[in-house]
């Protein structure tokens, strides 16, 4: 009888059966909704040198881990995990443009600064509370999309009627929040 596996090698070992294609060339990888879930970002990820997308979402995935080898990832896809930190993600803190990581269980923005090149975040659904935390949010200097919806933080400050203008006071360079474009003064002024 074959032991079902819930790290991510059997899941890469089935991928690599399913597409024909060797997963440390491949340059998208797809290991979403995996039977059974994925639990562990295990050490076989280090070897998917080539990757510029690899979506892992909707497995129960705790930590980020082993994401030392990935000197190519653009896209990280985390959505609909169990994932309580950004700890990490610093292998991939040089290339990684957009962090796909809503439906998990994050309060803290703690080490998201490490993600130089980060110009999307996609974080609904999680648990973020406090404006000293979307202040890290500050140390991304290319971040211009961000989503919060559902997360304590927009709830509130949607209701109060504040969230876009306290949002676009404390993050300056971003473009769209929460899907829908962002107009500043100084824009209109230059068209």
């Amino acid at each position: 009888k074959a032991v079902v596996s819930t790290q991510s090698t059997g899941a890469l070992a089935q991928w690599e059966t399913k597409s024909g294609e060797k997963a440390g060339e491949a340059e998208e990888i797809k290991l979403l909704c995996q039977i059974p879930s994925i639990e562990k970002m295990d050490a076989s990820l280090s070897t998917l040198t080539n990757c510029k997308k690899l979506s892992l979402s909707t497995n129960a995935i705790e930590k980020i881990t082993n994401l030392n080898g990935l000197k190519s990832l653009k896209i990280l896809s985390l959505g609909r995990n169990n994932i309580k930190s950004f700890s990490g993600l610093e292998p991939v803190g040089d290339t990684l443009e957009e962090l796909w990581i809503s439906y998990n269980l994050i309060e803290k923005m703690k080490g998201i600064g490490v993600l130089k090149k980060l110009k999307v975040l996609f974080m609904s659904n999680n648990l973020v509370k406090d404006w000293s935390e979307l202040q890290k949010l500050s140390e991304l200097p290319c971040l211009v999309d961000l989503n919060m919806v559902n997360n304590p933080i927009e709830e509130k400050h949607s209701l109060e009627g504040t969230w876009r203008s306290e949002i676009e006071k404390k993050l300056v360079k971003l473009k769209k929040l929460d899907g829908v474009p962002i107009v500043r003064q100084d824009d209109e002024d230059e068209g």
